[in-house]
């Protein structure tokens, strides 16, 4: 069941704090932009479509390993929890851990309203005798949870490897919030990409059909859209590039030519091949991702990972 206040909307007003990160990113030296803005209700179609590309293995490793350990996940974290998802998005993975653990709620957040509203919907179709209680905000940003899940013991659902689009010191504090979000008796499933071979994580984010390029350039579309810019997206070329010193995969927005453009009233210049930041995706070891997640107030409890390596499902408990 679906448990809303807020009826299902794909019209939104200008962020303020849209038109702040991106005024304050183009304005650094070197550029750079909050991924959170890529997810309008066009970037979060092109960013599905990623997920279904051959060379992005992250999304299908990960569902493989929440299809494959479904009884583990019901033996490791138990029954009658509230899963709280953070960046729910489509949620096409979140059924498997539902059905494996029976929640007594479902709470997904995202910050695009419209899509996460679609994809409620859906998902309380298929579990009609779940309460579901979505919550449009940037989990970055200080959220209250539905007062219908007080008291109810919390799993924290964080699947991607979305942690990675982080630096270190930021997603530890976003992991100390989660951490008082959810409460002392809380656990945490979260996904943890694995550093592995250049030439796999770089075709991972510059894909053979321009998918992925598609989903950064979007960003510009926002931005002429919403904040009254001129900017050529036709004179921005994608580029992603593999940070070996920061274990990090890079996306960067390339300036073809040399580039003066306005965005909400203000005048901004690009020498050609310089780049706007857009997106850290960081990978880790299994040591980092122990370190990181202590760092954040939760122990890690156990992981599930696949045959290759590739990528690790790890539960985590509240220390």
């Amino acid at each position: 069941m679906l448990l809303t206040d807020q009826a299902p909307t794909f019209a939104s007003a200008i962020d303020p704090e849209f038109r702040h990160d991106i005024m304050h990113g183009l304005s650094r030296s070197p550029k750079a932009t909050p991924p959170i803005w890529f997810y309008d209700r066009r970037g979060s179609e092109l960013f599905e479509a990623i997920t279904d590309l051959p060379e992005y293995y992250p999304t299908r490793t990960e569902t493989a390993l929440l299809a494959r350990h479904g009884a583990d996940f019901a033996a490791a974290i138990g029954t009658g929890r509230a899963v709280v998802e953070f960046g729910a998005g489509s949620s096409r993975k979140t059924p498997h851990l539902l059905r494996a653990i029976a929640p007594t709620a479902y709470v997904p957040i995202d910050i695009s309203g419209d899509f996460l509203h679609a994809s409620s919907a859906a998902l309380a179709q298929a579990f009609p005798d779940l309460p579901v209680l979505p919550v449009v905000g940037d989990f970055n940003r200080p959220l209250d949870l539905p007062s219908a899940i007080e008291g109810m013991p919390r799993l924290g659902f964080f699947p991607g490897s979305t942690i990675g689009n982080m630096e270190p010191d930021a997603a530890v504090d976003l992991l100390r919030a989660m951490r008082r979000l959810l409460g002392d008796d809380a656990k945490l499933l979260i996904g943890m990409d694995r550093i592995k071979d250049r030439d796999r994580l770089v075709a991972a984010y510059d894909d053979a059909q321009g998918v992925t390029a598609a989903f950064n350039l979007n960003l510009i579309e926002r931005i002429n859209r919403e904040l009254e810019g001129d900017l050529p997206v036709e004179e921005f070329a994608h580029r992603a590039i593999w940070n070996d010193e920061k274990a990090r995969i890079e996306m960067h927005l390339e300036a073809r030519r040399p580039l003066h453009f306005h965005v909400a009233g203000q005048c901004f210049h690009m020498d050609a091949g310089e780049t706007i930041h857009t997106e850290s995706s960081h990978k880790y070891g299994a040591r980092d991702e122990r370190l990181l997640l202590r760092a954040g107030g939760w122990e890690p409890a156990t992981e599930w990972m696949d045959d290759e390596g590739l990528f690790a499902l790890v539960l985590a408990e509240a220390g």
